[in-house]
């Protein structure tokens, strides 16, 4: 039997939020070499900062906080990803190439399906984007 969705569930936005110990280099990795928008931050929340970075107008963005005293978040295993389905290859080999030359260079995915049409590439923080070169689901 097919689920259905219901009014319960009325989603306005969704977020992904992490911690970082290096705010400053996040915002450069996903804005400058992955090409996102900061769309909006914060300073002096209960000893938190953070940025949110997305596409301007969707209601899916992500977050990043860091702490006065620190934001520990060592990278979970090799597969967890982000990724960014995006069917121009051409798209996809600029943001590689600019990303290599600011220092991250594509890494060897976990799961060999994802190096059929994707680059894998690791952030400041050792969490894994992958940029995929389809249309997604």
């Amino acid at each position: 039997m097919k689920q259905q969705w219901t009014n319960e569930l009325a989603v306005a936005q969704v977020r992904i939020a992490r911690p970082t110990d290096q705010i400053k280099e996040i915002e450069r990795f996903y804005c400058e070499g992955v090409g996102l928008k900061k769309i909006g931050s914060f300073t002096g929340h209960r000893g938190y900062e953070g940025i949110m970075i997305g596409l301007p107008n969707a209601s899916y963005h992500l977050e990043f906080t860091e702490h006065v005293e620190g934001s520990p978040c060592p990278a979970p295993s090799k597969d967890n990803l982000l990724v960014l389905y995006i069917p121009n290859s051409e798209t996809i080999r600029r943001i590689s190439e600019r990303l290599a030359l600011m220092g991250y260079p594509e890494v060897e995915p976990e799961n060999p399906y994802w190096a059929e049409k994707g680059v894998t590439i690791e952030d400041p923080d050792g969490w894994r984007l992958v940029l995929m070169n389809t249309e997604g689901i």
